[in-house]
């Protein structure tokens, strides 16, 4: 979903796109196969890039967490990072810039402490995969090239990811808050996270952690209501934080519990504007809809 919207941004401002895929085509007219764990099947092409942008990791909410779902995220992201760093290094004319994705998962739960770039990892499974990634791709610093790791934040877009699940329910009436509501929740648009790729591409100044979420982080109570505000309807059923973690174990507490208050310092330091940085005019753009 992101690297589809990335590359027809950076297609929009005259930039080449060389597609890195899983499977043939991936809907590029140019592609390189990847396999995560062993890398490219023809790392020379790396010679003709600038800028590396890897954004693959298994989908933290496939499912219900289990050792073998856990052992799928955690090795798409650090082994897969691993594999595409030694494709870097093993080409003798590199690219200069290496962004990888990462996530506000590193903070961990932090009730409502405000989270910079400084603030330090937190403590929980997706904290210590989010510290084994940024630790692969940190490597790549060694081959001369700049490092961005891209903290995300929920990504809101109907197209997947969070927004997708919750609009049938809350469309149906049946959206409330969760738990007990006072948790943040750090989120950005696809369109916002797209534009600040974008940035840090051309930003030769910007390197290492960078919080990609709105400057306005809600609790969950405020998002509950914004997001049944846009859609014109109620949101009167509550999930409380048994129920949840009765339906969904230890990915409840993770995705849906946790309070992570993120604040994105590096762009705000870099002059970087979001377009939608409150949420009812990011859902109202998402969705299509006119703003009010």
């Amino acid at each position: 979903m992101v690297g589809t919207a990335l590359a027809g941004r950076l297609r929009d401002a005259d930039k080449s796109v060389l597609a890195i895929s899983r499977s043939d085509g991936g809907g590029y007219d140019d592609t390189i196969r990847w396999d995560p764990e062993s890398g490219l099947t023809n790392p020379n092409r790396m010679e003709s890039v600038d800028a590396v942008v890897h954004l693959a990791g298994e989908n933290i909410a496939a499912g219900r967490w289990n050792d073998s779902l856990k052992r799928r995220i955690r090795n798409s992201r650090v082994i897969g990072t691993r594999s595409l760093v030694q494709s870097i290094a093993s080409v003798e004319k590199r690219p200069k810039l290496f962004i990888c994705a990462s996530a506000i998962g590193y903070y961990g739960d932090r009730g409502d402490m405000e989270l910079p770039e400084s603030a330090g990892p937190g403590e929980g499974f997706l904290a210590d995969v989010c510290k084994e990634w940024e630790a692969e791709a940190n490597a790549a610093a060694d081959l001369g090239c700049r490092v961005v790791n891209v903290r995300i934040g929920m990504v809101l877009s109907p197209k997947g990811g969070a927004l997708a699940k919750m609009l049938l329910p809350f469309k149906l009436g049946a959206g409330g808050v969760v738990g007990t509501g006072t948790q943040y929740w750090s989120w950005i648009g696809l369109h916002d996270l797209t534009r600040i790729i974008a940035f840090c591409i051309d930003n030769e100044d910007i390197s290492g952690p960078v919080n990609a979420v709105s400057p306005t982080p809600p609790t969950n109570r405020e998002f509950t209501k914004d997001l049944g505000k846009v859609l014109h309807r109620p949101t009167i059923i509550p999930m409380p934080a048994f129920a949840a973690k009765l339906a969904l174990g230890e990915m409840a507490q993770a995705l849906l519990l946790a309070s992570t208050r993120v604040i994105p310092n590096k762009l705000k330091d870099a002059g970087f504007q979001h377009d939608h940085p409150d949420l009812a005019s990011c859902l109202q753009h998402e969705l299509g809809q006119p703003r009010q």
